[in-house]
């Protein structure tokens, strides 16, 4: 029946990301990222997953005003050496006498320093490598895949030891052999999706055009490859973030008396059984963060994954 509630139609703002047809490309953008963000909040656990996330953005930014001790100055060893949670040290405090909890939010600046910097590098090569690869064909995609495959032999912790042993002991160090370890899976995927589209009409009409092979691959293939290789990016964070406390736990990381969470955990295993909270307080940490970006990747794979139900 007309006028029924039933039959309303969006207006203002929620009308004009919904229109059919946008007036320009950058409300056709908007009205694209409305439905994905509808899409989105429809998984309670994605969402979930995004707000563990934008937490440990928002302590690791604000880790200065928001520790209430110093991160690497203890206090009083004949006092305050060890001590089980309370009202003072929330969590509890170290074999040094230093705040677990203050700790632990300075950490959170060199997971997230480790994981946008691992991203930042892996990223582009395994998306370049793919791309060329899967758009080229012949000897290229042999060569450049038997090396993904050498790459993928190994287990990526085995392997980032390999590498920081070579490197030696230290944060930066660790950053880039987690990266070096990192890109094969996402230019396996690159890979995947250019085959599907390389020899697709709007690739044939592009090289009509005159397009180069380097433009076609950076402005028209890397594009569409983006989607599914961010979704991988996101649930192989927990990956990161674990091979990162692993190379720590085993000294090869953040070095002391640096707040890194592996290194705290490797610390307490010496109190496990009398002052658990030494290292369950930080591993506790290391799981929550994990945790919340495997729930974002699901949820962002249902948002950018074109081949997902909707």
């Amino acid at each position: 029946m007309a006028g029924s509630p039933a039959f309303s139609q969006p207006t203002g703002l929620r009308a004009w990301l919904l229109s059919p047809e946008p007036t320009s490309r950058w409300q056709a953008r908007l009205g694209r990222f409305y439905l994905g963000w509808r899409t989105f909040t429809k998984n309670p656990l994605a969402v979930m997953g995004l707000g563990i996330v934008v937490l440990l953005i928002v302590v690791a930014l604000f880790a200065d005003v928001l520790a209430p001790y110093s991160p690497v100055i203890g206090g009083d060893l004949r006092t305050q050496r060890l001590l089980p949670p309370n009202e003072t040290f929330w969590l509890g405090t170290d074999d040094q006498a230093r705040d677990i909890l203050s700790r632990i939010i300075h950490g959170s600046r060199i997971t997230l320093f480790v994981v946008v910097l691992v991203s930042i590098i892996a990223t582009p090569i395994g998306l370049l490598v793919g791309t060329i690869a899967g758009y080229l064909g012949g000897w290229v995609d042999t060569v450049l895949m038997r090396i993904t495959d050498i790459f993928l032999a190994f287990p990526r912790l085995v392997l980032a030891l390999a590498f920081v042993a070579a490197l030696g002991p230290g944060i930066e160090n660790a950053v880039i052999a987690i990266a070096i370890t990192s890109w094969p899976p996402y230019a396996r995927i690159a890979r995947a999706e250019t085959l599907m589209i390389r020899n697709s009409d709007f690739i044939a009409a592009v090289k009509l055009q005159g397009a180069s092979t380097p433009r076609i691959i950076l402005g028209h293939v890397i594009p569409l490859c983006l989607s599914s290789v961010i979704v991988r990016v996101t649930l192989d964070m927990a990956g990161i973030i674990l091979t990162a406390a692993g190379l720590g736990f085993l000294g090869l990381g953040a070095q002391p008396p640096s707040p890194e969470w592996g290194a705290m955990v490797a610390t307490g295993r010496n109190y496990l059984i009398d002052q658990w909270w030494v290292a369950a307080m930080p591993g506790l940490a290391i799981f929550v963060v994990s945790l919340g970006f495997n729930l974002l990747g699901d949820g962002l794979r249902d948002v950018l994954d074109p081949k997902a139900a909707k």
